[in-house]
Order: C-alpha cells, then structure tokens, then sequence
C-alpha cells in the first residue's frame, strides 16, 4: 500500500513571498521520500526543495498532513472492503488482546454486532483456551486451514498470522468458515454409516462373505505368499498348523481356510485352549452325557466336536492344552472317534482341525510340556503368519481400517494423520502385532475431538522409542559385559591349570579341530545362557516383579520383556 502515499514533488509550492523569512528551514533534494521529508519537519514547517541548480521551491507540512490523511482514509476504504469481500468472519486482534476489527461476516458466523465486541478484550466473549487468535498473539503461530472450536456450539475452519512491525508481534488476524453444518452433516452421515455397518454384519451372518480374504487386510509379499498357500491348503481336507506371534491373527486366517474348503452352511467352532479351566477342558471339548458328574445339565451338552460336525474345529492356543488330554485329541485325529464325558457309546470325530499357537513346540516337547506325536499330527502342514514388524507396508492400509472402524464406534471425525504419525508407527516393531496396532489406533481415535490426530496422543513406547532403543543398548552391554565376564572367569577357573591359549600360540595357517575355536556361535549360546541365568537370578531376588527388576537395571518394562522373550524366558 505504499504506493497509495503521495510523492513529494507533487505537494512542491513555489509561491515564495509568502514564507515568513525569520523561520529556521532545510533544504533536501527532490529524490528524497516523503517519509524522509516527514520526519525533517521537526524543526521546521516549510522544506526547500533544490539539487544543483536555483531554489525548485518548498513543502509545506500542512500538505503533507493533508496528503497522509487522504491516503489514510483511501487505504482505510480498500482495507475494509478488502476484509468484507472475502466473506469469512474475519477478526484482527491488537497487542493487548482487544479486538480492533471485525467483519459483517464475523458477526453472521458468531451472532455478536461490531458496536459490542470492538475495542472489548477477545476473552470476554470466548473461553481463552479455544482462540486461536490469542495463542498466534503470543506465540507468533501461524496455523492454515486448522479445524478449530471457539465455542462449544460451533466449527470453523481457520487461517491465522501475527501481525509483525519492526520485527515485533503487535497484533494477530484470524479468518474462519464456519463448517458446522458440514461437521454436523459428517457425523449424521457417520450414525446411518454406522447402521449401514450393522445391518451389513446382520446380512454378512445370514449370507457369509464371497472373499474368504476380505477381512485380512494387507498386500504385502509376505501376506500374498500366505494367501496363496490358503488357496492351495484348502483343495485338502488335512489337518493344519498355524504359527504365529500372539496378536497376528490367526484365527482370520483360520477362518479364511474354513471359508474356502467348507460350504457355508459348515459351522466354525473356535476354542481357546488356555481360557479353559483343565478341570472342565474335557467335558468342553468331547461333550458330556445326562448325569455325567454333580452339577452338570440333566439333558447332557454336546461337545464342541460334535457343534463342528461337517466343518471346522479350531484349536487356539493349542500350546495351552492339559498334557492328560492330548492323549485323547491324539486318538480323534487318528481313529476319529471319541467318547463324551460319562458316555459309553462312541462317536465319530466328522470335522477337519485347524490349530494354532505362538509357542514353539519343539521346544515344549523337549521340556515334556507337549506330545511330539499329537504334533506330528498337527503339522501335517504348516502355515507361519508373519509378524507386522515383517509386513510394515501393510501398516498403512491397517490404520485406513482401523481408523474407519473407531471413528463410526465413537462417532469422530478423523481427518488429518500427519506425517509424523506415520513415521512412528513405521519406525516401531509392533511386539503386539497387528492386536497392537488396532489398540493404538483406539485410542487415537477416542483422543482426537478437533479432527486432527497429534503425536501426544500415541502411547509412550512409540514416543520414547529412541530412549528405548538406547535402553535396549545399555541392557545388552550391561548384562552382556557381566555374563561376559563371570563367565570368562568361570573358564579361566576351570582351565586354571591347563596351558592358557592365546594368539601368540595359535598357528593361522593350520585349521583348528576346536569346535569352540572353528564357530563362535557356540560360545554366543553359552554366552546368552548365562546371561538368562542372570535374568532369572535378578528376577528372584526383585521377587518375580519385572516392574521391580527393570527399575534397577534402569530400563522401561518393555524392553525388559522384549530381552526376555529374545532369550527364551
């Protein structure tokens, strides 16, 4: 706007006889600014004007004041209308919190009249908190199409900027939409969206899915590789095996063989073998016959082997079963045939077996904790579920489902996950897999009221992942440099009076016949054996309190369990 303001030789006179003599003057060159000439008017009314030649003539400080008025007043008239034009409710703040301006469109959007809210503290006419306006002021925020609530009642779209002079904050302007209608339209679109998603599940039960894979989410290599072993699993009617950490999903994928082998009329009967009582596991499984055992219903109850008929049986958590009773599921899968609790009448076993577990049972067969012939005939064939800390580039598809999901559950409008966000859930390795996830977008949601998630709204293992991660560091140098060294004594102690062997003595050029010396993967193992003695030593002595222990070694829980569970304990 400074072009509005007059040049200096248009205001020039040159009627010289009426200057009174007796007056101190100057004498500038006409190239210099009016703003320059404003401020040599101090000590004189009258400026002469002249370069090299004779006098040009003089200003006269009268007309510069007449001239800056004008130009006020004309700036002033673009200003206003500039501001009522744009058709938002406009607001302009001043250093001390009061409002110098506002517009027509202001007063439509808030229902308060210029004559009222002009020149009155912001604060007086809404909750400090929910200006925007207030904290650009004192912070020099700019914000650009953020969703914001100035008042309970009400939505807005708002762009805001200080207003800076001399480098100083002297005043901030806000521009707001009000979208209250559209948010209130979203979240009516969002109820018939969520009944919509009902009377779908309704129908879904009355008429199973088409796409056995529609509810895995994902199109990893690793997921498409297992969806193509599903495809091939289901031309058989074998038995199967599903591995995979706890939270990967494995009943989805058990369901998705289910769906593709059987009719759908076939029912799918899943039982969790470590929610049942072992005293009741029995009578769960095979059934029970009228009078069986005190307590029991007078007309019996069918087993879930027999609810599975002409379908599905699904064995989660198999790990989890009763040693006494695997004996007695060996004998289904071999004779298929069983005997219900009290019963003396056999019945035939019509169902395929899907089980599934995140333990490693070869390892429970070792340590007599699992039959190794109930899991040869588990393991006809295998399925291994990759872990999400695998398939990272399924972790966006699965937050667009969960985040449909919640927002529909608590009726919320989610619309920005900045880049940010995303970068933490791609960086963190998810030891609670996809279960994990679809609890930390849960609370994302339930969190976020204002349309955009924020990066304080994520639970502390993925904000203070890099301070985990130099946990993780100090634990393994710790615990390693302490193995490494009770261990490193334990072997000078027991070979104290053999020759001690150093590089001096080994000869590079022959091959060593020390197992020791050809692998050191060997010494690794006895290394990490030693150190998980440790553990559990320090485990006793804190009284098997893990939040106790890991306050002493000076890390957070989770990556005591994450090093525990990468030593086996």
């Amino acid at each position: 706007m400074k072009h509005l303001l007059p040049d200096l030789m248009s205001l020039l006179r040159t009627d010289m006889d009426v200057l009174d003599t007796d007056l101190p003057t100057l004498t500038i060159p006409s190239s210099t600014s009016l703003v320059d000439a404003f401020c040599l008017f101090d000590t004189s009314s009258y400026l002469f004007i002249q370069d090299d030649g004779p006098l040009l003539g003089y200003i006269a400080v009268s007309d510069v004041l007449h001239a800056m008025m004008h130009a006020h007043r004309l700036i002033e008239a673009y200003f206003e209308t500039t501001l009522e034009t744009a058709g938002s409710a406009l607001t302009l703040i001043n250093e001390d919190a009061k409002v110098a301006y506002w517009t027509t469109g202001a007063e439509h959007v808030f229902s308060i009249s210029k004559n009222d809210i002009i020149g009155q503290p912001a604060a007086d006419f809404f909750p400090p908190d929910r200006l925007q306006s207030l904290k650009t002021l004192y912070t020099g925020e700019t914000v650009y199409r953020k969703q914001h609530q100035p008042r309970p009642d009400l939505f807005a779209l708002i762009n805001a900027r200080p207003v800076q002079l001399d480098g100083h904050i002297v005043g901030a302007v806000a521009a707001e939409v009000d979208i209250t209608t559209e948010i209130r339209l979203h979240q009516e679109l969002l109820h018939m969206t969520s009944k919509v998603q009902h009377l779908e599940k309704a129908v879904a039960r009355l008429r199973p899915e088409l796409d056995p894979f529609a509810r895995i989410k994902g199109s990893s290599p690793v997921i498409k590789q297992c969806m193509e072993t599903i495809r091939k699993i289901s031309t058989t009617s074998a038995t199967v095996l599903i591995l995979g950490e706890s939270g990967t999903g494995k009943e989805l994928f058990a369901k998705a063989i289910h769906d593709l082998r059987e009719l759908q009329t076939a029912p799918f009967i899943a039982i969790n073998c470590g929610a049942i009582p072992a005293s009741l596991f029995e009578s769960e499984l095979f059934g029970y016959e009228k009078g069986a055992f005190s307590g029991a219903d007078p007309k019996g109850k069918k087993g879930k082997i027999e609810l599975a008929e002409g379908g599905t049986l699904f064995l989660d958590e198999i790990g989890e079963m009763p040693l006494e009773l695997q004996v007695k599921l060996l004998r289904v899968l071999q004779e298929k045939s069983y005997f219900p609790v009290g019963g003396t009448r056999m019945k035939q076993a019509d169902c395929r077996i899907i089980a599934a577990t995140n333990q490693n049972l070869m390892s429970m067969i070792a340590r007599n904790q699992f039959r190794e012939d109930l899991y040869y005939r588990l393991n006809v064939i295998n399925l291994v579920i990759p872990p999400l800390r695998m398939r990272k580039e399924d972790i966006y598809e699965l937050t667009q489902t969960f985040l449909q999901e919640f927002s529909l559950l608590y009726n919320r409008h989610i619309e920005l996950v900045p880049p940010e966000v995303f970068k933490l859930l791609f960086q963190y390795d998810w030891p609670g897999n996809v279960r994990e996830l679809r609890n930390v977008i849960e609370r994302l949601t339930i969190l976020t009221t204002d349309g955009e998630v924020k990066q304080e709204y994520l639970p502390d293992t993925l904000t203070s992942l890099t301070m985990q991660e130099q946990s993780e560091i100090q634990l393994a140098s710790g615990i390693h440099s302490h193995a490494n060294n009770e261990y490193q004594q334990r072997q000078d102690s027991a070979g104290a009076e053999q020759e001690p062997r150093t590089f001096a003595n080994v000869d590079e050029s022959k091959p060593s016949d020390d197992p020791e010396l050809v692998s050191g993967v060997t010494y690794q193992q006895k290394l990490d054996t030693y150190e998980a003695q440790l553990l559990i030593q320090y485990l006793k002595a804190a009284s098997g309190n893990k939040r106790t222990l890991a306050k002493q070694l000076g890390i957070s829980r989770a990556t005591l369990y994450n090093r525990m569970k990468r030593l086996g304990l």
